[in-house]
């Protein structure tokens, strides 16, 4: 294996989940070397390339599906912070959540959506159809969370959504 070539699995090994884009940032190749080596790493089975939420993602193979989609969801600001509140609360009403986290119910079911998706949150309903959430495996989930850090573009994207979905709550309660 070249030089090369194991520079940029370390830098995914380091970097679970990491994006092409933020792969090209940091590393001092240019992208059509990445992609080459990279082709070469998947090819020999050392990387694995899943598309998650509109993204490319790349992994070592240790990674189960359930963990690389759990370390996609990560990367996003708003589901860590989700996540994180269950850690803490242990389970919580969606409106707490929201209210908490300070963003729109609207952010929140996005977010919700995808993590119950992937088996990471459960909403339960009671006889009254009043929704609760918890982790679905608290013991496996918490250790991922340390695996990886929103990036800058993905916290601003998550921003920008909070932001907007705040511009129309407050144009919706102006009505």
């Amino acid at each position: 294996m070249s030089d090369t070539r194991r520079q940029i699995r370390a830098h995914v090994q380091a970097n679970a989940g990491i994006h092409f884009n933020e792969l090209v940032r940091t590393s001092e190749f240019a992208p059509g070397q990445i992609q080459y080596h990279i082709r070469r790493l998947i090819d020999a089975d050392d990387l694995v390339r899943e598309e998650l939420y509109g993204q490319t993602h790349y992994y070592t193979p240790q990674y189960s599906e359930w963990e690389r989609g759990a370390l996609a969801l990560f990367r996003r600001e708003t589901a860590r912070e989700i996540v994180i509140h269950l850690i803490e609360h242990e389970s919580s009403r969606p409106a707490a959540v929201a209210d908490e986290l300070g963003i729109a119910r609207s952010t929140l079911e996005y977010h919700l959506d995808h993590l119950v998706e992937r088996d990471i949150v459960d909403k339960r309903y009671d006889e009254r159809n009043r929704v609760t959430l918890s982790l679905a495996d608290p013991d496996r989930t918490a250790p991922l969370l340390s695996e990886v850090t929103p990036t800058v573009p993905d916290r601003l994207v998550d921003r920008f959504t909070r932001l907007v979905d705040g511009l129309l709550e407050g144009s919706h309660d102006a009505r």
